[in-house]
């Protein structure tokens, strides 16, 4: 069994002095124990800090919180969500001198858990605190597949320049951030042991524990980093069901027509069955929608970028009247993930009104100019590439990076290029998601697809 940083037996050498532990249920050790109670019998354990759902996973997507008391530790808990903010305060890192972060991720840039770790190591430079990741896999393994976050774009669902599926550990994730935003924090990473890359979340001998309530199985995860896309438009994507990011669809929806069509597209991974829900909360809560039911067959091949984005494009073309994004949300500057930026101050699962006319085309931004990127997740999926920058993540020889990616992060490998002979580094996803984006721009009017000057293959 794969041994994570909390089963390291030098793990009280690395938390000197007062502690503090930002953990949510997820954060367990090799015997089932949670990291509070592991951490409570190697050092001074004073505090607890929750980031979004909280220490024990009670609270709702996008719910923020007050500080607390956890009941089974008794210890205090400080709110990393909490109204206005979503940093640490100099009083809070007064109270301890190491601040240890051991969550498990979903591997997708939108969950809030990295960015809460970015904001901590900004945070932690600046106050004087010493941080320790105790490293965890990416539950997704190696692969890395999406659009790269723009430089400038960030926000709270998308803190750095990476994939949306970015097939990093949280160690090799929090020692890039330290090293290209320059931070300057006291990094320690507790490194996993008998990790094999290629080895993901079923491998690994260990119970899934959901890192949220929205997030109950594997499988979720799986297509997570493509259907949570459906949370900026106002189709359903599942909250409220007894499957999230796997039921989707809309009271506008035929769900036998749906899933013929989608099933028509042979993508890889993947089998479909046409749903019918009513969801008791979120979008359209008590009201029966059609859609379709996502079931994975085989992790490996399967591309939930790509799939997320052929859904949208399905509905987009059979309900052009009734399918329409969700309007931009408008950022919060005092929970930046670094300064200027800042993350939606409305819950993540909120429907969001649009400001078109019933009936108006989707085609174009809710202000009625060109289509831009919103600070919501789906990064406005109308802009296909039109002012973009950003481009796919590909292992694609023929589709370089514009820029090194880093040597700390263990997801590269040297490919020849079969036309050039040149060696290049190249993101390790089994097939290029470029194609994916020059198609689904053929297919919007008017659009640009990205040249393969602008596009970035990587980080």
């Amino acid at each position: 069994m794969i041994r994570f940083g909390i089963d390291s037996a030098e793990l009280a050498a690395h938390i000197p002095g007062r502690a503090a532990l930002v953990t949510a249920p997820s954060g367990r050790s090799a015997d089932n124990r949670s990291s509070i109670d592991v951490l409570k019998e190697v050092c001074d354990l004073r505090l607890l800090l929750a980031p979004e759902h909280g220490v024990r996973g009670d609270k709702a997507a996008g719910e923020v919180f007050s500080d607390s008391v956890d009941a089974p530790s008794g210890l205090r808990v400080k709110s990393l969500y909490r109204p206005g903010s979503k940093r640490l305060t100099r009083e809070t890192a007064s109270e301890f001198d190491t601040l240890v972060y051991d969550i498990q991720d979903v591997g997708c840039r939108y969950y809030t858990f990295i960015s809460t770790l970015k904001n901590l190591l900004l945070d932690c430079a600046e106050y004087g605190k010493r941080l320790v990741v105790l490293d965890r896999p990416d539950p997704l393994g190696r692969a890395a597949e999406g659009v790269v976050l723009e430089k400038g774009m960030e926000s709270f669902v998308g803190c750095h320049t990476i994939p949306s599926r970015y097939g990093m550990t949280c160690g090799e994730f929090s020692r890039m951030v330290n090293a290209e935003e320059h931070t300057g924090c006291a990094l320690d990473i507790v490194r996993c042991e008998g990790y094999d890359p290629r080895v993901s979340f079923p491998g690994w001998g260990r119970p899934w524990v959901m890192p949220s309530l929205a997030m109950p199985r594997y499988e979720t995860a799986l297509l997570y980093p493509g259907t949570c896309l459906l949370e900026g438009t106002n189709l359903s994507e599942g909250r409220g069901t007894a499957d999230p990011f796997a039921l989707l669809g809309a009271p506008f929806i035929d769900a036998e027509a749906l899933c013929r069509e989608l099933d028509a597209l042979a993508l890889p991974g993947l089998a479909v069955t046409p749903a019918y829900f009513t969801p008791t909360a979120s979008k359209h809560a008590g009201t029966l929608c059609g859609g379709v039911h996502l079931h994975v067959m085989d992790a490996a091949a399967l591309r939930p970028t790509e799939l997320g984005l052929r859904l949208l494009a399905l509905v987009r073309d059979m309900y052009p009247k009734d399918f329409a994004l969700l309007p931009p949300v408008r950022a919060d500057p005092s929970s930046r993930c670094s300064p200027g930026t800042g993350n939606s101050s409305a819950p993540a699962g909120t429907p969001r009104r649009s400001s078109r006319a019933p009936g108006a085309s989707a085609r174009h931004s809710p202000s009625g100019g060109d289509p831009t990127f919103s600070t919501n997740k789906e990064e406005n999926l109308w802009t296909f590439g039109k002012k973009s920058d950003s481009g796919w993540c590909s292992a694609s020889p023929g589709q370089r990076s514009r820029r090194s990616l880093p040597r700390w992060c263990a997801n590269i490998r040297s490919e020849t290029s079969s036309s050039s002979g040149t060696t290049s580094k190249a993101c390790r996803s089994s097939r290029g998601c470029a194609p994916i984006f020059r198609s689904l721009s053929a297919a919007r009017p008017g659009a640009t697809p990205l040249s393969p000057s602008t596009r970035r293959a990587a980080w």
